[in-house]
């Protein structure tokens, strides 16, 4: 007699769990979609692949050595950036204003100092130059979907 109520309590249990996992399922959807989503998702993806598109990234001044693409989208405020470095011996000077006509060239509009600006993939996409420092190059492209002001 032990053993069968133990059984049937086991049985109990496990039903009860059942049906309680039955009854998640069917209102898990709902209710996830009311969780709030943390991180880079597929927008974030859209746009970086359209920032990483854009042809000014690979247009350096003469004599510099593409040395690195990159791509990448921040978790915590979803800001999405593509760059490209580059190997360059130059002077600031001649890589801001090679970068500023091959940009304007491609649509991109003035901003303060090294900082220009285009609609890239919904978003308002701000271009800028660091360096050359040691002999790096940056142009790097950041936006996010909230229409931040970088310039």
């Amino acid at each position: 007699m032990r053993i069968r109520t133990a059984g049937t309590m086991l049985g109990g249990l496990l039903l009860g769990a059942l049906l309680l996992g039955t009854a998640w399922q069917a209102a898990g959807a709902p209710l996830r979609s009311l969780l709030p989503v943390y991180g880079c998702g597929d927008a974030e993806d859209r746009l970086g692949d359209a920032l990483a598109g854009e042809s000014v990234l690979a247009a350096g001044p003469d004599g510099a050595r593409v040395e690195e693409s990159y791509r990448s989208c921040d978790d915590d405020d979803l800001f999405v950036v593509a760059g490209t470095s580059y190997a360059y011996d130059g002077t600031r000077e001649t890589a801001l204003t090679h970068l500023r006509t091959e940009a304007a060239a491609r649509g991109w509009r003035g901003g303060a100092g090294t900082c220009l600006t285009k609609r890239v993939g919904g978003a308002t996409a701000y271009l800028t130059l660091e360096g050359p420092d040691d002999g790096t190059l940056w142009v790097e492209l950041v936006a996010d979907r909230g229409n931040s002001a970088w310039c």
